[in-house]
């Protein structure tokens, strides 16, 4: 990594409108605004996305554009070992923009080495990445949409839920289990929303339903709430945002659930991320890769992230069709499963005619 050195840093801000709006428990959003990161040295480009999420655990817009304009400043001629060094050092506090100047960094390193992305994070990472389908809060989905996602080839499903009153919620899912396609199962995630007696109710309504897993359903995570909820559950309860910014050292084996979500947007990029989940996998906890519905530019490297982590379970990456515009192509679906190719580097090729640049 010494040998290779940044010529020039470049941020370039973008903004992409979804296809429909995106809601949770911790609010929603209608567009996508972030940053295209390239780093250039000798005619090779490596690229990353910073695009900021605060209800997701990450810093705000204006902490992170400063945080880029810092790199910026300081980026040329260092090798890529020295500025990846640095970002350890002083960029903790933004995990958006390190992840998107990370990325940039082992998209480029790995160009120039003449591996893919994942080969240079795990010498056994696989070719394709299995993944759910996304359907969006529950209160809109309808017996199609779950149709639909089965004929795509999709076997699990993640839903929004935490967003109405639990009753409501209770008696949505036992009405759309109806028509939940044999071999489908549904993955909840609550964002947090509900206390512990919600937390219980929703359990027990849920089970003889066909769930995969529920995610953060704590408002507060205490770990021994959490851990007997797990009991009561029949499936896997799941961490994600209340672990930000605990990643470095938490404690695995106390969560007090099966399961971890890591976003390495959030986590503070790709090598912390690994780190995290093979820790998990130590400490026998199972574990998830999700994006933060970034452009290709961050979905692309993450995608090589989860086929070097090794979990096979479903990961929560197939959100490029939640854009209605984007950076570039893509990594390709094929059923339920991204496709990943043998090319160096991180796989992301910006379009040739950008949308335009908001600033």
């Amino acid at each position: 990594m010494d040998h290779l050195r940044i010529d020039r840093l470049r941020i370039r801000p973008y903004d992409l409108p979804l296809r429909r709006d995106w809601h949770s428990a911790r609010g929603g959003f209608q567009r996508r605004r972030g940053w295209l990161v390239c780093a250039e040295t000798d005619g090779a480009v490596g690229f990353g996305d910073c695009a900021p999420i605060p209800a997701a655990g990450t810093e705000d817009h204006e902490s992170a554009k400063s945080a880029l304009s810092a790199a910026q400043a300081c980026a040329s001629g260092r090798s890529v070992g020295e500025f990846l060094q640095i970002l350890d050092d002083r960029f903790a506090v933004t995990p958006a923009a390190r992840f998107a100047l990370e990325c940039a960094l082992l998209d480029l390193l790995s160009q120039v080495e003449g591996v893919p992305l994942r080969r240079l994070l795990a010498r056994d990472a696989s070719n394709e990445v299995p993944v759910n389908g996304i359907l969006g809060a529950l209160a809109t989905l309808t017996a199609a949409d779950l149709q639909q996602a089965a004929e795509a080839g999709f076997r699990v499903v993640k839903i929004k839920v935490g967003v109405e009153d639990s009753t409501s919620e209770i008696a949505r899912l036992t009405a759309l289990a109806r028509f939940v396609p044999t071999g489908m199962r549904l993955r909840l995630d609550a964002n947090g929303a509900w206390d512990d007696d919600e937390a219980c109710r929703i359990l027990d309504g849920l089970s003889e339903l066909p769930i995969e897993s529920l995610e953060e359903p704590l408002r507060i995570p205490d770990p021994s709430r959490l851990r007997a909820l797990q009991e009561r559950a029949g499936f896997p309860l799941a961490r994600d945002e209340s672990l930000a910014g605990r990643a470095a050292d938490v404690d695995l084996g106390g969560l007090g659930v099966r399961r971890i979500v890591i976003k390495p947007a959030v986590v503070g990029g790709l090598r912390s991320a690994l780190d995290l989940s093979r820790r998990a996998a130590t400490a026998g906890v199972e574990v998830v890769v999700t994006s933060v519905v970034e452009s290709a530019a961050g979905l692309w490297p993450t995608a090589q992230l989860a086929a070097a982590t090794g979990s096979r379970l479903p990961h929560g990456l197939a959100t490029a069709d939640w854009l209605a515009e984007d950076l570039g192509v893509p990594p390709r679906l094929n059923g339920a499963y991204l496709l990943l190719s043998d090319q160096p580097g991180s796989g992301f090729k910006p379009h040739a005619d950008p949308p335009p640049n908001p600033e």
